[in-house]
């Protein structure tokens, strides 16, 4: 259901005034799930100008939380900054959804992307939604684990994702790869930054994580390390 919110590409790019939805908006729902939460959850302030140019690149309306975080926020940084959801940009958190994925996941604004890439961590994991290219469940989250280099179904939508950053068992699921002090540490991280691990979190050696050593990188950096990596475990299998 989710996913034909980027049907767009075979009608042409809708202008931005089709997409802001004053009548249900989003944007309240998103509220309330973050007045649940139980995560630790900072709003990014975001530039109107940049939001509606995002919103018009990204096609989605603001009816639908991401279109709701797009136009309404610079990103949302959970747990300390140690995961990323992204949305309209902000100087803490310098990439808009559809900038990020631009050459990436899509050539032109306006296409249909393979999949479609939403938030990231600090480890050099992402998150995207299938838009075909990771499986057969359609509009569905995958995580591209740094641990493993591979796609993984995450079983759960968007919005289930949304749900799972603020209330979810963060701690549970990166039990492995967190360390004493890691709190200050992902704080001083820019938006733009992950850190890159020695040895990779991948291999044999890497999986004693306690003597892994770590240095800040560009998340540009690490996402073209990334799909190298894959694509060199892929040939070897």
């Amino acid at each position: 259901m989710f996913w034909s919110c980027f049907s767009y590409s075979q009608q042409g790019m809708k202008p931005l005034e089709q997409l802001i939805n004053t009548q249900e908006p989003g944007w309240p729902l998103v509220q309330e799930w973050m007045k649940n939460a139980t995560n630790k959850i900072e709003i990014l302030s975001n530039d109107t100008a940049q939001a509606n140019l995002a919103l018009y690149q990204t096609q989605v309306t603001t009816r639908s939380p991401m279109g709701a975080i797009i136009y309404t926020t610079g990103g949302i940084l959970i747990d300390n900054g140690w995961l990323r959801i992204l949305g309209s940009g902000n100087p803490r958190l310098p990439r808009t959804l559809p900038g990020w994925n631009k050459g990436k996941t899509f050539g032109n604004y306006g296409e249909k992307p393979a999949f479609l890439l939403v938030a990231d961590d600090v480890l050099g994991g992402f998150y995207a939604i299938n838009g075909g290219e990771l499986g057969k469940d359609l509009g569905k989250l995958y995580y591209l684990a740094p641990d493993t280099m591979e796609w993984e179904a995450m079983d759960m939508s968007y919005t289930q994702f949304l749900i799972f950053c603020f209330s979810g068992d963060l701690a549970k699921f990166y039990k492995d790869y967190r360390w004493e002090g890691w709190k200050e540490e992902v704080s001083r991280l820019k938006g733009d930054q992950a850190f890159n691990f020695y040895p990779p979190l991948f291999t044999k050696e890497g999986k004693d994580f306690a003597k892994s050593s770590r240095k800040a990188i560009s998340v540009e950096e690490q996402y073209g390390y990334t799909l190298q990596m894959q694509k060199q475990l892929q040939g070897k299998k």
